[in-house]
């Protein structure tokens, strides 16, 4: 049987059915709760329950303690409603005229990035504008009621060909299905956009940008956005990798129209073969090297949660205020219906 969320202080309410989190069903209601990774590691969504009783199919979330499930407090990307909740929560209101949406779409080709990163190109259906923000993600809609969600890779002017880097992950059946099985002028079905990742037209301030892994997709987007019509903004980009051959795009570096911009790459396991002579180790380890003040930036964060969840607690201890760290935590897609986020 479904039941009943209210949110308080708001007053909203939604349902959620059997199958699905309080999380998504709040998504598939046009409800817009904070979160990020949707794999219970970033406790961007956490909220306290004041009334009714929520579950764990696999397992109180390693992200949250007994006591503090037993204080109310949930991860609602982990959580199923067990009975009808009131939840202390607001919804996030994203900037414009920007609506979630179902559509088809097809692959229009795929590009290997490096061994293990997959380029898949949707082409949307030309009959409506699909719009959305700079840095937000979609979700692919699967046969069997699972999802899996990829930031967008392209700027928002490229609305009708989505670009998704996809990582093959070991067990991963979505990524196996992907690198192996997968053809152009497929049919796929999405929904989005989502998230609240997305560039803040309204800030002046140096920007950073800090990349891991294939958290460098909405990083792109942002940055093709930003620069699209050539304008000065002082943007420094720090995009960490394990090996020289998972920089699956060097070139960014080269954009020599792009103004005020600058390139840091960040090797966290350089092999001999790829004599590697520029910075090593962590990639926000080296923000931190070169910045040891970070009070007058603002700072977009997109990669692995221990990576986030490291440069939050650093980067606050640099002096950057809170609300000027944006971020998007990434996890290890999973088989079950509401997947995390896929690095």
């Amino acid at each position: 049987m479904t039941h009943k969320v209210t949110l308080k202080p708001s007053g909203q309410e939604f349902e959620v059915r059997p199958e699905e989190t309080v999380l998504s069903a709040a998504l598939r209601s046009g409800l817009s709760l904070p979160h990020s990774c949707r794999g219970g590691s970033c406790l961007s969504c956490r909220a306290r329950i004041t009334d009714g009783r929520v579950t764990y199919p696999r397992g109180l979330p390693a992200a949250l303690t007994a006591e503090e499930a037993a204080q109310g407090w949930s991860l609602l990307c982990q959580a199923h409603a067990d009975s009808d909740l009131t939840i202390e929560a607001a919804p996030r209101e994203i900037p414009g005229n920007i609506r979630v949406r179902r559509l088809p779409c097809r692959v229009d080709r795929l590009e290997r990035l490096c061994e293990d990163v997959m380029g898949v190109f949707l082409r949307l259906p030309g009959f409506e504008p699909f719009e959305f923000l700079a840095g937000q993600y979609v979700d692919i809609l699967l046969a069997d009621g699972r999802r899996r969600s990829f930031s967008m890779a392209n700027p928002p002017r490229d609305s009708n060909l989505l670009e998704l880097h996809v990582r093959r992950i070991p067990g991963g059946r979505f990524t196996r299905y992907v690198f192996d099985r997968l053809k152009e002028r497929a049919l796929l079905r999405i929904e989005g956009p989502l998230g609240h990742f997305y560039w803040r037209e309204e800030s002046s301030r140096p920007v950073i940008m800090v990349a891991g892994g294939t958290g460098y997709a909405p990083i792109k987007a942002m940055l093709r956005h930003v620069y699209a019509d050539h304008r000065y903004r002082d943007i420094r980009l720090y995009w960490g990798v394990r090996t020289l051959a998972d920089l699956y795009d060097p070139g960014i570096g080269d954009q020599r129209d792009w103004s005020g911009f600058q390139f840091t790459p960040v090797l966290s396991d350089a092999r001999a073969e790829d004599h590697w002579s520029g910075r090593a180790g962590l990639v926000h380890r080296a923000v931190l090297e070169d910045h040891g003040d970070l009070s007058a930036f603002d700072v977009y964060v997109a990669g692995p949660p221990a990576m986030v969840e490291a440069a939050r607690v650093d980067f606050r201890a640099a002096g950057l205020p809170a609300e000027r760290l944006f971020f998007d935590s990434f996890d290890y897609a999973s088989d079950s219906e509401d997947s995390p986020r896929g690095v």
